[in-house]
């Protein structure tokens, strides 16, 4: 099966909900269901809003569906993370629990960091009935 792509889009903060929306709809299409698209699609969240917070204001998405995942693409051009390995925030630690939770939403999840800016790969299966 080969790579079909869904969405490549260049964000900010205005566009974060409506490309949530288009996520949800893509990854849907592609053959993610019930509460593994909830998860996926707060984990995608997270990493727009962490681009965002975090990235310099700005990023970019890719999403494409490629032998029975849909995967995701968030990359930035901020100054990099400290440390690519989440561990879980202390319960009463208000934040630092974005990475931490994309890790635990998603099937994969790799980071690739540096001055130049930070680059998140999620996937999330499909359903084998679609």
């Amino acid at each position: 099966m080969g790579t079909e792509p869904l969405i490549s889009e260049a964000f900010d903060r205005s566009r974060i909900t409506a490309l949530r929306h288009a996520v949800a709809a893509r990854a849907e299409e592609a053959g993610v269901t019930g509460e593994g698209l909830d998860d996926f699609v707060v984990a995608v969240n997270e990493l727009l809003t962490n681009a965002v917070r975090h990235g310099g204001g700005t990023g970019h998405l890719a999403l494409w569906a490629q032998d029975g995942a849909v995967f995701c693409d968030v990359t930035d051009h901020g100054t990099g993370l400290e440390s690519v390995t989440p561990q879980r925030p202390p319960p009463d630690q208000p934040g630092g629990w974005g990475l931490w939770l994309v890790r635990e939403l998603t099937d994969t999840c790799a980071i690739k960091t540096g001055p130049g800016g930070t680059a998140v790969r999620i996937s999330r299966r499909t359903d084998p009935k679609s």
